[in-house]
């Protein structure tokens, strides 16, 4: 298929990017905007009826946890495209598990690189500027710091879309190819582990005040066998009730409750 063809998979990419946030939920953050973005892939990759439960399997896969910097989430939507598109053609050379360690070990680096250049940089600049001419009385100051905001985030999210199929498709080729499917499944499992471990020690705060005695400090000794390990074993908990399909909604009750209850009664802080 030519790039000219390839335009309608850019735009998807782009407008699902910008949009991914308007599904988003506690449970898997920006997974149902990423799906947006893929379905219509899919359903092109699976045309055939007889392929109805393999392009099922391909919508559970994506309805994964998710979540990165919006204007960079179109370079990951690329590249799991390409590779979908090859597991189609060849199943047996790109495993299901290699698209999803894919997602996950691009989510913490693109979410460092995109937040600070956007967040952290650009915005910043913007608001500045849009700010002092506002200061000055000029209604150029909220449109320039519209504008300034807008162009990189166009321009990354529709390049990065186009990239990343591009790219992914060539590199997938060069990649089978060779031989080394392997190597980077291992490799994106690996980097996958890591982005996981570090979402917990983040994004899950819990700790314990209890204290025995004048100079025993639970948490301190806690933390000296292992940092994290409440925030790790609050994790595991969760994981093993939601592997034997305990109700999302059970669970979210069980936080919350247990968190109220703990915490009145001086266990966890």
């Amino acid at each position: 298929m030519n790039k000219k063809n390839n335009n309608w998979k850019y735009k998807k990419f782009f407008w699902s990017s910008w949009a991914i946030q308007n599904t988003w939920n506690y449970e898997r953050q920006m997974n149902m905007g990423y799906m947006h973005g893929m379905a219509p892939i899919l359903d092109e990759i699976y045309k055939d009826s007889s392929e109805i439960e393999a392009k099922k399997e391909a919508y559970r896969r994506h309805m994964q946890l998710f979540n990165c910097t919006p204007q960079t989430t179109s370079f990951v939507m690329g590249i799991t495209a390409a590779m979908e598109e090859k597991r189609h053609n060849n199943p047996e050379d790109v495993p299901p598990e290699a698209i999803s360690n894919i997602k996950t070990s691009l989510m913490g680096p693109l979410s460092g690189i995109g937040d600070s250049f956007f967040q952290g940089t650009v915005r910043i600049i913007a608001f500045g500027l849009g700010i002092s001419l506002a200061q000055q009385g000029s209604i150029l100051g909220p449109i320039l710091a519209m504008i300034i905001s807008a162009i990189p985030s166009i321009l990354v999210t529709w390049y990065g879309g186009k990239l990343g199929y591009e790219q992914g498709t060539k590199s997938l080729d060069r990649l089978l190819k060779g031989g080394m499917m392997d190597q980077v499944f291992y490799v994106t499992s690996l980097m996958g582990l890591i982005v996981v471990g570090g979402m917990i020690s983040n994004l899950v705060n819990i700790t314990t005040p209890i204290t025995f005695g004048e100079g025993f400090v639970l948490q301190e000794t806690l933390d000296s066998i292992m940092p994290g390990i409440l925030p790790l074993a609050l994790t595991m908990l969760m994981y093993k009730l939601n592997k034997k399909h305990v109700n999302t909604g059970l669970i979210l009750t069980l936080i919350i409750v247990g968190g109220i209850v703990l915490s009145y009664f001086g266990i966890l802080g």
